[in-house]
């Protein structure tokens, strides 16, 4: 997708998010997790932008952020031109409409009390003067849209499976006519079949609707299918941002290059280099000096220890903080 023609609804620029951590009686402030150190990145209308890291990177932690569910510590969020990320939540409430989220379990995101009528139109009642017998019919509407049968209505949360929960919470995300909307992992809790159903309804209605998309995950394989672009994570950094076709023929950092060599191949006889990573994530309360990625690199260096690498584009679009990529040997 050529951003350059089309509107970009999203600008990231250097967000961070760090949390305290207190210890003690009195709860002092002893250190700081570096959730999401410097991140930058921006989504164009009817665009879906990939966000894959390994588990506790901050992929969640920036798409909570995006949403204003979480205060950045720092950095700027721009929605259509305009500041979001110092309103107040009074101030905020006008984009909320434009701003929805799909999360990760389709159980617990659900009110267990509420009937599956009244998830979906609370919405439309929280922002709309809208009477009952309206709210009704686009609820209706909404079943239909996503897959459900409107006479599943009346059933609450429990009566639904994993599959129909998850179409249920899209149903609900859809409901104030969105532009974006934060999927957070929305099928890695569902069975691989019904993954697929998921995948292609969120795909058709972003066909239908013009919908946008940050699709955080950690399988790869389905970021491909459903993203345009896609952006990697390391420990609260961002190493690398391309277009999906680019990133799987042309990976420059070795980190993708080792997600790309976990993904299956559906060919059992295709040769295929596994890189296997040594060690494990380092702790994000006290981040490696320079490269954060340099403990577990295999191709890491003296300058990879001490210089945090800067990103850089190394072709049109391509985006990779690397010292490999820069010139430097690392």
């Amino acid at each position: 997708m050529n951003q350059a023609s089309v509107e970009v609804l999203l600008e990231v620029k250097n967000l961070v998010k760090h949390f305290p951590v207190r210890k003690g009686v009195f709860g002092r402030v002893s250190g700081q997790v570096y959730a999401v150190d410097d991140v930058s990145f921006s989504i164009a209308a009817g665009e879906t932008l990939g966000l894959v890291g390994e588990s506790g990177c901050g992929k969640s932690t920036t798409g909570k952020a995006v949403l204003k569910l979480l205060d950045p510590t720092s950095g700027s969020i721009h929605w259509r031109g305009e500041r979001i990320d110092q309103l107040s939540a009074a101030d905020m409430r006008p984009f909320r409409r434009e701003l929805q989220a799909v999360f990760q379990d389709p159980y617990s995101s659900l009110n267990p009390r509420m009937r599956a009528e009244a998830i979906v139109g609370e919405p439309i009642r929280n922002f709309e003067s809208t009477g009952d017998k309206e709210i009704r019919e686009r609820v209706a509407a909404l079943f239909s849209k996503v897959g459900l049968r409107p006479d599943q209505m009346i059933k609450y949360p429990y009566e639904f499976s994993g599959g129909q929960r998850q179409r249920l919470g899209i149903a609900r995300a859809l409901a104030l006519r969105p532009k974006l909307i934060v999927c957070d992992e929305p099928v890695s809790a569902l069975d691989v079949s019904v993954q697929a159903q998921v995948i292609n309804l969120l795909m058709d209605l972003q066909d239908d609707m013009g919908l946008s998309y940050l699709f955080v995950a950690h399988d790869l394989a389905v970021v491909k299918h459903i993203s345009h672009r896609i952006a990697v994570m390391y420990l609260g950094k961002m190493v690398e941002l391309a277009d999906k076709r680019t990133l799987f023929a042309d990976p420059q950092h070795p980190y993708t290059e080792a997600l790309l060599s976990a993904v299956p191949t559906p060919n059992p006889r295709a040769a295929k280099r596994r890189i296997i990573l040594a060690g494990d994530v380092p702790s994000p309360i006290n981040p490696p000096a320079g490269c954060h990625f340099h403990t577990r690199c295999p191709s890491a260096g003296a300058r990879c220890r001490v210089e945090e690498p800067v990103s850089k584009e190394v072709t049109p679009g391509h985006v990779v903080a690397c010292h490999l990529r820069d010139g430097g040997t690392g």
